[in-house]
């Protein structure tokens, strides 16, 4: 089994506990006007990896992992593009004991059998997922995505239902997402939600804008900048409001 790879961060601190092992997958269906990874857009490009490989170059980070109560994390680009890949990889992951995370946005979420098989086997393996909710309100998710939000907020609720470990990740965008009343109605939604373990407010920033141009692309958000270090407390004590359990 293969998966199409954009590239790997062995020493990677931010996307769930402890040291994690990040893959980054090629891929996506979003657009987002803030996305630091616009190369990992394209389908069925960059390195075509076995999961083997993977597992034999992650062992050799063992060590730093297990001290730290860290793991593998896959991320994208959209990690549920490639579900058979994510699953024989997981599945290998859970023979040698390490902890498994997937950093998503859902929006590839679908109710099809087959999806919906596949993705209950790979929970069966899954101990995280990092899921990625860009903006409450569905025209502004059209305009900051491409997409509706419809079927990412079925995928939170479904997630919910199945009792899926979750940690909310949130990037606060000034002037795009951060209004008192979109994050409020947002904060609703996720208290909404059993499975929260733990909400993240992520700053916008600019770091991947070279991407965009090295790409030929025009960057959407130009003159925004990132947001003050009171916006993120506000919006992060806006989020957790209700009565959300941790």
């Amino acid at each position: 089994m293969k998966g199409n790879i954009h590239s790997i961060e062995t020493f990677g601190t931010v996307d769930g506990p402890g040291i994690r092992y990040v893959l980054f997958l090629q891929g996506c269906l979003l657009r987002c006007q803030f996305c630091h990874n616009a190369d990992t857009w394209e389908m069925h490009t960059g390195n075509e990896v076995e999961v083997k490989e993977i597992i034999e170059d992650l062992t050799e980070y063992l060590p730093f992992i297990n001290a730290s109560g860290g793991g593998i994390t896959v991320s994208g680009g959209e990690p549920l593009l490639q579900l058979p890949f994510l699953l024989e990889l997981f599945k290998e992951c859970k023979k040698i004991g390490i902890h498994t995370a997937i950093d998503t946005s859902g929006g590839c979420y679908s109710t099809s059998p087959l999806f919906q098989e596949q993705l209950i086997e790979l929970f069966s393996v899954t101990d995280l997922i990092l899921l990625d909710l860009k903006h409450i309100n569905r025209k502004k998710h059209i305009k900051l995505t491409g997409m509706g939000n419809d079927h990412i907020l079925s995928f939170a609720t479904f997630l919910s239902e199945k009792k899926i470990p979750v940690w909310i990740r949130h990037v606060l965008v000034p002037t795009i997402n951060d209004s008192p009343e979109d994050l409020r109605m947002l904060g609703d939604f996720i208290s909404t939600l059993s499975n929260i373990e733990k909400v993240e407010i992520l700053p916008y920033h600019k770091l991947g804008v070279y991407k965009w141009e090295a790409l030929g692309l025009e960057y959407p958000l130009k003159g925004i900048e990132p947001p003050s270090e009171a916006s993120v407390k506000f919006a992060y004590n806006m989020l957790t409001s209700s009565e959300i359990k941790f």
